[in-house]
This record gives C-alpha cells, sequence and structure tokens, in this order.
C-alpha cells in the first residue's frame, strides 16, 4: 500500500471484463488476502486523527465538571461521572455519525458520513420496529417531529455532558458523585421514542450498549457499579458465545490480511490455508480465532470475580491488548471508538473499582437489568432473522443477515429521482473517483471481501437464481449495504436495515416495475441449526422463492466458488418480467 495511492490490483482490463462473476473475482480475492484493499497509508492516519479527536472530545468534557482538574488525570480517570460522560459523549459520537460506519473504509466517500444529516432533515425514511404494535409509528417518512426528537437527543446529550455531579457517594469514593438523574432519564426517554419511530437511530446509537450502561447510572450507590460490570460481561460473553461457529475463521483471515499493521505478505498468506488456490482460513486463522473467542468469554469472568490484585492485572492487560489488536486492524465498518470506549470502561470498572462485587449488591436492579440485556443476547442467536445483529451482540461473528440487490439502469434511475438523499448511489460515486471502468475494480474487490466470508458464496449462487435468465447483463449486482447507505443514512453490516420493510418503502417511492429489481436476502445462521434461510424477492410482486443452504456446504468452497446446494422450501412464478 503506498501513502497516498491505493494498491489495486493489476488485471488486463480487456480480458478481464470479459470474465464471468466468478472469474473476475478471483483475482480480487487473491488481492485481498495479499495485500488487502490496498488502503492509502494516509487514509489509515485519517481514522488514527478521528480516534485522537475522540479522546480529546471525552477529555473536554470531563473536565467541565465542577471539582475536576483539567491535568490532574490520575485523581479523576477513575471517577464514575467521567465514565459516565465517556458513555454519552460516545453515543453521541456515534448517533450523529462520527463512529461505526464512518468514511471511505465503509464505502461512504462524500461525505463521508450521513446520520445527522439525514436524520435532522424531513422526508427521509425511516424504519419504525413495530408500527402495527405500537401507536403513533407507523409509516415510513420522516416528519419534522422526528427531525426535531433527534435534535432534542443531541441537546439532552450536551446539556448532561457539560453538568456537574450531585455530590458525594461514600461507597465509591467520590466527592463528586455522579449526573442529575433527571438528565439520564430524558436521554433515555429520548433515545426510546426515537427508536420506537426508527430503529436505524437506535441501532446507530449503538443502544444495546450504552442505554443499559445508562440505566445503571440510575441506581444509587454501589449498584452502579456492579450493573455497569455486568452490561460489560453480557458484551463481552456475548459476543465471545455468538463466535462460536465456523464463520469467524473467515473473518479473522479476511481482517488480518486487511491489517495495516500485519505488513508483511508472507505473514498475511499464512492466514489461508494454501494461498493462491486454497483461500480458506488456515490453521494460523483458526488459532486466532479460538484463542481470541476464548480471551472473550473467559477473562472477563476473571475480572468480575478477581477483585484487585495481580489476577485483576493480568486480566486487565490481557483485555486491553484484545481490544488493541482490534482496534489496530482497522476493520471494516471502523468500529474504532468503540473500542477505545470498552478498553476505558474495563480500566474504571474492573481496575478503578475493582473492590466492588456482588456482595456489594444493594438491591435487586443490577441483577434484574442483566437478565433483561442477557436474555436479549439468547434470542439474538436463537432467532437471528428477528433481531438485529447488534443487541444480539454477534460482534464481527461472521454471521450476519446480508443481501445483495439485483438493479437494472432503470431501476437505479427511479431509485435516484425518488428517495431524499445526500449522496448518489455508491455505484455513481465510485466512477466520478476512478472513471466508469475502472470502477469496477474496487466494486469487484466488494463482491471478492463478501465472498470471502462465508455467506457470500451463498449471496452470489442465489443472484443467478434471482436475476431472471437471459438477462444477467442488464442488471448490476450491490451490496445491500451500499442501498441502506443512500437510503437511510447508516449502515453497519446489520441486513435487518435492507430487508423487505426498506424493499416495500423504495417501492412506495419509486413504482419499480416488475423485474426491475430483484433482492437477495439471506438470514444469519441461528445458533442451534446448521443452516441459513434465504428468501428472493421481486420489489414489484414480493417473493418468489425461499429456502435454505448449508454451513458446511458453504465454508468448503472458494471465494470464487458460487455453487453452493440451494435446498428450496416454496417457490412461485416470479411476475412478468
Amino acid at each position: 500500500m503506498g501513502f497516498t495511492k491505493q494498491d489495486l490490483p493489476v488485471v488486463d482490463m480487456e480480458t478481464w471484463l470479459r470474465g464471468t462473476r466468478s472469474e473476475r473475482i478471483r483475482p480480487m480475492a487473491r488481492h485481498l488476502a495479499e495485500r488487502g484493499f490496498g488502503t492509502p497509508t494516509m487514509l489509515y492516519l485519517f481514522y488514527v486523527a478521528k480516534i485522537i479527536c475522540y479522546i480529546l472530545g471525552g477529555w473536554l468534557f470531563a473536565i467541565t465538571t465542577g471539582g475536576i482538574d483539567a491535568f490532574d488525570v490520575g485523581s479523576w480517570w477513575s471517577e464514575p461521572i467521567v465514565l459516565e460522560k465517556v458513555v454519552l459523549w460516545t453515543m453521541l459520537f456515534e448517533v450523529v455519525g462520527l463512529g461505526c460506519g464512518f468514511g471511505p473504509l465503509n464505502n461512504r466517500i462524500f461525505p463521508p458520513l450521513g446520520s445527522i444529516l439525514y436524520w435532522l432533515r424531513p422526508g427521509t425514511i425511516r424504519l419504525p420496529p413495530w408500527p402495527q404494535r405500537v401507536p403513533l409509528t407507523r409509516g415510513t417518512a420522516r416528519t419534522p417531529v422526528d427531525a426535531a426528537l433527534y435534535g432534542a437527543l443531541i441537546v439532552g446529550a450536551l446539556v448532561a455532558l457539560c453538568s456537574s455531579g450531585t455530590g458525594p457517594i461514600p461507597v465509591l469514593d467520590t466527592e463528586i458523585g455522579v449526573l442529575p438523574r433527571w438528565q439520564i432519564v430524558v436521554v433515555l426517554a429520548l433515545l426510546a421514542v426515537l427508536g420506537l419511530r426508527d430503529k436505524v437511530i437506535f441501532l446507530a446509537a449503538r443502544g444495546e450498549v450504552y442505554a443499559p450502561l445508562l440505566v445503571a447510572f440510575l441506581f444509587g450507590g454501589a449498584d452502579i457499579v456492579i450493573a455497569a460490570k455486568l452490561i460489560m460481561l453480557v458484551i463481552w460473553m456475548g459476543a465471545a458465545t455468538s463466535k462460536l461457529n465456523k464463520h469467524f475463521p473467515f473473518v479473522v483471515s479476511t481482517m488480518m490480511s486487511n491489517s495495516p499493521v500485519l505488513r508483511p505478505k508472507s505473514l498475511k498468506k499464512r492466514f489461508f490455508e494454501n494461498f493462491p488456490d486454497d483461500l480458506r482460513p488456515g490453521r494460523l486463522s483458526r488459532i486466532v480465532a479460538h484463542t481470541s473467542t476464548a480471551i472473550e468469554g473467559l477473562v472477563p469472568v476473571v475480572l468480575f470475580f478477581s477483585h484487585g490484585g495481580p489476577v485483576t492485572a493480568i486480566a486487565a492487560t490481557v483485555m486491553v491488548c484484545f481490544h488493541l489488536g482490534i482496534l489496530t486492524a482497522i476493520p471494516m465498518g471502523a468500529p474504532l471508538e468503540w473500542n477505545v470506549f470498552m478498553i476505558f470502561g474495563m480500566l474504571t470498572l474492573f481496575v478503578g473499582h475493582a473492590e466492588i462485587g456482588l456482595g456489594d449488591l444493594e438491591s435487586p436492579w443490577p441483577i434484574l437489568l442483566f437478565l433483561v440485556s442477557a436474555s436479549i443476547v439468547v434470542a439474538g442467536n436463537l432467532f437471528p432473522s428477528k433481531i438485529s445483529f447488534l443487541p444480539g451482540m454477534r460482534y464481527y461473528a461472521g454471521n450476519w443477515d446480508t443481501t445483495l440487490w439485483c438493479i437494472t439502469p432503470s431501476a437505479n434511475a427511479k431509485l435516484e429521482a425518488g428517495i431524499v438523499s445526500i449522496a448518489s448511489m455508491p455505484q455513481a460515486q465510485l466512477e466520478r473517483y476512478y472513471g466508469k471502468a475502472e470502477a469496477q475494480i474496487p466494486v469487484y474487490l466488494g463482491y471478492a471481501f463478501r465472498s470471502m466470508n462465508t455467506h457470500g458464496r451463498a449471496l452470489f449462487t442465489l443472484v443467478d437464481r434471482a436475476i431472471p435468465p437471459g438477462r444477467t447483463a442488464e442488471f448490476t449486482v450491490v451490496d445491500g449495504e451500499r442501498i441502506c447507505s443512500t437510503a437511510l443514512g447508516w449502515n453497519f453490516g446489520d441486513g435487518h436495515m435492507h430487508n423487505e420493510q426498506l424493499i416495500a418503502a423504495l417501492q412506495q417511492r419509486c413504482g419499480f416495475a416488475p423485474g426491475e429489481l430483484r433482492i437477495v436476502l439471506l438470514d444469519a445462521q441461528p445458533i442451534h441449526r446448521p443452516t441459513q434461510q434465504y428468501r428472493l424477492v421481486d420489489a414489484a410482486t414480493g417473493e418468489f422463492e425461499r429456502g435454505e443452504v448449508l454451513v458446511a456446504d458453504m465454508v468448503t468452497r472458494q471465494p470464487w466458488a458460487h455453487d453452493v446446494p440451494v435446498h428450496i422450501h416454496s417457490a412461485q412464478s416470479a411476475g412478468s418480467v
């Protein structure tokens, strides 16, 4: 990779463009395995600068607190109110679009964020989670009231961030105390109302992490710390449990090949079975996957029960290294600040307040909060088609709901004209940057990245079933994440945001004709089943096929082998094409 220039695959364009989709993906997959996306070093430094700005922002809000000396960090780093403000600051950073899903590493070139630019704008699309059950949430158009509520959430968070504590809490060894409860209640209430009106905003705020941590600060005394520790346990152990699958080693091999820290090509190749012909995860990928899963699942338990001393110090060091390992890989989707937060939260709670444990409980509320959070994680792993991978804590498990959209030029024109957005379709952005023909290379790098994960093999197999016979050349295949980015203003790998609900909202606005827009929807694998369910949908006429694929069939194939056996449950005419 160069400092300012992307290291793209070198191909004979004329020959390469004549190849089939699989033939075009093969050199892209090999390039990814050896060099990653070839991202310029300057771009990685841009993300590093963003992390520094996030840290400085948290520090600045911390020192607005009465009783905190700006430069005597050692005296206040473990103050409960500082953690409380870091939670609020990180949630705010995320919900305005500066955190996960930001910038070119998430294929968001210009502008580099959506979120706040969409959600303060009436007329954009919103997706209520339960419109038929929750009153006053029907419809998919953002109203001035929705924009005002979103603005109120930002203001409410800023007010709390600039406030001081309520006074001494002896059991927590603090004279400053925590923020007034009413401020936290206001933020949580606004987030809840917004989430019922638009699930995308709740997910973008990383509500599954920061909302329960804010709830912990509504408790009193030692219960604050105990509840926060229990939520951190749910996050770590939930994520570890979801990685007990056949998908995760594929995530590791792909992430390591794209790491800006892991430079030697010879080392990158070792993460694969036999580069360049067999790009399944190799032994090194499996070792890293199983070791990291064990660390994430077991070390937090040691932290929780060790209560200080050398054991706590060693466990804390291991967890710092664990999160730094993710952070320095600069993974796709860029969940960077979240990892910084997890390091700070772990040090504050498990090191700064190591002595506080279950024996200090003052009420049953922390246990109830833990049970509710853990139950959502369990349900998310048992029924992934019903619960987003975020509250299900299936972070980077390689097991996600995904979609591919097959779009004709006429459908693309209707999308551009029919939705309120601030950015053109990703394909158009790439063509402006690379040129029309050369833009196919980053497009196919994206296909290869999807195919390097297990679900990609099934998705591209199903694309050939979704496109009407004889019309393959008419369609451009677009990752659902890219549609989600343009239509909703935020995306982070969650297929729940670009499923039938978004398809219906777009059909209402764009009026696609039968055969203009076809979508492949692939559900994640339930933890207790060996299969993944799929659906094929025509935007105009609805679902025309559903079935399942076996995970065992996906993990044995190469990224360019799109011949996964399909087990059809039901099929019907797709309507006029």
